[in-house]
């Protein structure tokens, strides 16, 4: 070995040791803000930027918010884009299993509830948290609209393409696996090594939650933060993620699918 490769192999080291451990309260608070940086914790920055763009523009109730738009004009080159937009948005989540991995404590996906040994309960939760959930989302939009607080949102503006079904489910599975993943279980693990108290936990999870939805207007917001509570209060409960990412995808394919077949024959996004 070199000198100069002997030199950096023991800055290395050096470096190394005097670097925070995984587990320690200084590594698992870097770590938080490297997770949430490079995902919903960053879409909560945009988002709140975004609204104040809205809000200085023109009334919020007069304005449009877009959800799955097209990507391309070229049919083909849409589909790439959209499936490769959802995988990688979910390398996030690949990281905090990994994150998870490296500190003792057993499986990831078994700590979290993020597997499939309760299918039937974990379904029948996840139904019944979508039926509460989405009359109570309907609620809130309406309410939002009335009072100018939401914006009009179209939950699917992607052209009409034979994939264009099967794509909306996807990104609705994407959404409820990132979301519930890393804002309840891996949020809620992480702030309890930290000392953090039940409810303290649940009302940060919210407000997170709540935060990146803002680009919507401020009764998203809301509706996004008592469910929030909601899908908290159930995993603080039942300790598992799994009921929690069915009712968010089953609310999200509602949401688009439903927009997609009927939504502009009925007159919703208006």
């Amino acid at each position: 070995m070199s000198p100069k490769a002997s030199e950096n192999t023991a800055s290395s080291e050096a470096l190394g040791r005097t670097g925070p451990e995984p587990g320690t309260r200084r590594g698992l608070k870097i770590e938080l803000l490297i997770v949430l940086g490079l995902s919903l914790g960053q879409s909560g920055i945009y988002s709140i930027v975004n609204l104040i763009d809205k809000m200085t523009r023109a009334p919020l109730g007069s304005q449009t918010t877009s959800l799955n738009n097209s990507l391309n004009q070229r049919q083909y080159f849409d589909l790439t884009y959209q499936l490769l937009d959802i995988f990688f948005a979910l390398a996030p989540v690949m990281l905090v299993f990994y994150l998870l991995w490296r500190i003792p404590g057993g499986n990831p996906f078994v700590r979290l509830g993020f597997d499939l040994a309760r299918p039937f309960r974990d379904l029948g939760w996840g139904a019944g948290l979508f039926l509460a959930m989405g009359l109570g989302t309907l609620g809130v939009y309406a309410a939002g609209r009335a009072l100018g607080l939401t914006t009009i949102i179209v939950p699917a503006a992607l052209d009409d393409y034979w994939w264009t079904i099967p794509v909306l489910v996807f990104s609705a599975i994407r959404h409820g696996i990132l979301e519930e993943v890393i804002v309840v279980g891996y949020f809620f693990e992480r702030l309890a090594r930290l000392g953090w108290g039940k409810w303290q936990i649940i009302c940060a999870s919210a407000v997170l939650r709540g935060s990146y939805h803002l680009y919507q207007g401020i009764g998203p917001f809301i509706g996004n933060v008592a469910m929030g509570v909601i899908f908290g209060w159930v995993y603080s409960k039942k300790g598992r993620v799994m009921p929690l990412v069915i009712a968010h995808a089953l609310l999200d394919i509602a949401g688009f699918v439903g927009y997609a077949l009927l939504g502009p024959a009925i007159g919703l996004g208006t």
